[in-house]
């Protein structure tokens, strides 16, 4: 081997195994979610959905298949610490991992040229990087796979700057009840308040990245998550359009600071099958460069 050329094998098959989690295991959290939800559900029919989508995350763990047909467009999220920067050719290392656990563990490719449309691939992934200052050494890495059928649903808003929060919720309400049964709920509802129109919908992606089982650490949020998840849940729509109590798991809210002219909402909604896993990797040799 050329001594110049630096071996990422190890760190390709931590991707490869990430990936695999994604779409092998349910998260703890929202498997928490779904098991209040089947053991409070009083309808049969909707608790039976519930059941099943239980039935159907065992499955997959235990036979190591998707939980989903939809294995979802590949979202990377990357964070290093302040001494470390992303190097062109990480992407490309990391590009071509999750390329290859998507082929290895046979998940259906879903790449598509916007207008084409034609041969699907395993070639793209989108990705997004942070600075996260408590990581000491290391990059952390977070494997998203977003299907469609949620995707879908995903909305912004543009509120005028004098909207109070009955705007803010009845908006998250109103794109929930377009959604659906279209989307396979019960749903995991992230919302980004704040920054411009593209960044409100990242932050809305951003925030089911973290435990969805408890409410945001600001008493602001907590308070109009419980409302949003109440409301939404008067819907009815309820697991797979069968009715009930359980149409959202959860709502979750970030927000950033944002213009005096503005107040943007991005709307994410997830289906129940939420799915992530992140890995440390600690050898970022061929990944990084120097700060």
């Amino acid at each position: 081997m050329n001594k110049n050329k630096i071996d990422t094998r190890e760190t390709e098959e931590l991707i490869i195994d990430t990936v695999a989690r994604a779409h092998f295991r349910m998260r703890p959290d929202v498997k928490r979610l779904l098991l209040d939800a089947a053991r409070k559900e009083r309808a049969a029919a909707p608790r039976r959905a519930l059941e099943q989508i239980l039935e159907n995350a065992r499955a997959a763990r235990t036979d190591k298949v998707a939980m989903c047909q939809d294995t979802g467009l590949p979202l990377v999220f990357l964070e290093t610490g302040r001494q470390e920067c992303l190097s062109p050719r990480g992407i490309e290392v990391i590009r071509r991992a999750v390329a290859r656990g998507y082929q290895r563990l046979a998940l259906r490719p879903s790449w598509v040229d916007p207008f084409r449309r034609v041969s699907a691939s395993y070639r793209g992934i989108l990705w997004h990087w942070d600075v996260n200052p408590r990581i000491k050494k290391g990059m952390r890495i977070t494997v998203c796979p977003k299907g469609f059928g949620s995707e879908n649903k995903s909305r912004l808003v543009m509120l005028n700057p004098t909207a109070g929060r009955d705007e803010v919720e009845e908006c998250v309400v109103e794109a929930v009840r377009d959604a659906g049964p279209e989307s396979c709920p019960p749903f995991v509802v992230g919302i980004g308040i704040g920054g411009t129109a593209d960044h409100a919908l990242l932050l809305a992606k951003k925030v089911l990245l973290g435990r969805v089982d408890r409410g945001s650490t600001v008493s602001l949020f907590r308070t109009m998550e419980k409302r949003i998840l109440e409301k939404i849940n008067r819907l009815g729509i309820g697991p797979m359009g069968m009715g009930g109590a359980h149409t959202a798991l959860a709502v979750k809210i970030m927000s950033a600071d944002t213009h005096i002219a503005g107040l943007p909402v991005g709307i994410n909604i997830s289906c129940h099958a939420l799915r992530s896993a992140g890995a440390l990797i600690t050898n970022t040799g061929g990944l990084t460069c120097a700060g």
